[in-house]
């Protein structure tokens, strides 16, 4: 957006001094005439920056002339990248410090910047749960956030699928995932890390003992392989399906992207009736049980076996349920 690349602009030669614009352009991965505009509107804005022509020229902010980013505490400066998340900011216990941190960047920003910035609060809002649900609620995430920055070992008690482990944890990061969130950590004893579902913790204990975060672990990195690897995991099997037209839009509402393209690769051209035959990716038999219930009468599944027979035991239930009334 152009009022962030203004800032840039003014952030850039305030740490390099003189800059030319094909080295702002280079930068910004801009044009130089995107730049000469630029500089046009700081000159407007009243920005005490002048050129320089010639081998050695460029641009160059007056000397003593500062953006004036002042006031700011060490905790807020370690808040700075979740100031446009401040729902997620709120639930780390953040909430206060980010909202003052806005106050702060939006007081220091130029008049131009400051009116640019207002309209974008006003007219684009980052809304991160999904529509069924209101965030993801722990009382342990505070504490495991301070954790994770002070990197100390945790003791929790966890709520697995086997039911409630207790292990000893060193974590190395918190990642937010579909309005969920995720501590990345390693077991004691343990090298792999493995994620946890930080709403599943029933109770936590900080021990004062610090750890060793691996100098080349990289968050984004390593949960973008985690996400891969799950998703080559998730779909193990595959049924064999009629659908309705209207179940075939349903099923776009649904199901995820890659049962969505399994499903147009692999249908078949429409009966009389609209209806089409095609292969869909499941999880597994109780997963798919439940998904295609969701379609109601807009879908018939042809194989596996075991699938049409959980599916139209669960019909004759329904209707016996309805019809004995």
């Amino acid at each position: 957006m152009r009022a962030s690349r203004l800032l840039s602009v003014l952030l850039l030669l305030q740490a390099h001094g003189r800059m030319t614009a094909a080295q702002l352009a280079e930068r910004l991965e801009v044009s130089v005439r995107t730049i000469y505009r630029d500089v046009e509107s700081l000159h407007a804005a009243g920005i005490p920056l002048y050129g320089a022509a010639g081998h050695t020229g460029g641009y160059q902010l007056v000397d003593g002339w500062r953006t004036r980013l002042t006031g700011l505490t060490a905790e807020e400066a370690d808040r700075l990248f979740l100031a446009g998340l401040p729902g997620p900011a709120g639930e780390l216990g953040d909430g206060a410090v980010v909202a003052a941190l806005q106050r702060k960047l939006h007081a220091a920003l130029p008049p131009p910047l400051r009116e640019r910035a207002t309209l974008l609060q006003q007219r684009f809002h980052l809304d991160t749960p999904n529509w069924y649900a209101d965030g993801d609620p722990s009382p342990h995430l505070a504490f495991t956030a301070d954790a994770v920055w002070r990197q100390r070992r945790v003791e929790v008690r966890y709520r697995s699928w086997t039911g409630e482990v207790t292990r000893v944890l060193e974590p190395y990061g918190l990642v937010l995932k579909g309005g969920r969130w995720y501590v990345v950590a390693a077991r004691t004893g343990r090298a792999e890390p493995a994620t946890y579902r930080v709403n599943q913790i029933v109770a936590l204990t900080p021990l004062d003992e610090g750890f060793d975060r691996p100098a080349d672990f990289d968050l984004p990195a390593w949960w973008h392989a985690h996400v891969r690897e799950f998703r080559a995991r998730l779909h193990q099997d595959e049924a064999t399906v009629r659908l309705s037209p209207g179940g075939r839009d349903r099923l776009r509402e649904i199901a995820n992207d890659v049962v969505v393209a399994a499903v147009d690769a692999s249908a078949g051209p429409p009966d009389a009736n609209g209806w089409t035959t095609a292969v869909l990716p499941i999880e597994s038999l109780t997963h798919a049980h439940g998904e295609l219930l969701r379609l109601g009468a807009e879908v018939e599944v042809l194989a596996p076996a075991q699938l049409r027979d959980r599916l139209a035991a669960t019909a004759s239930e329904l209707a016996r349920l309805y019809h004995g009334r």
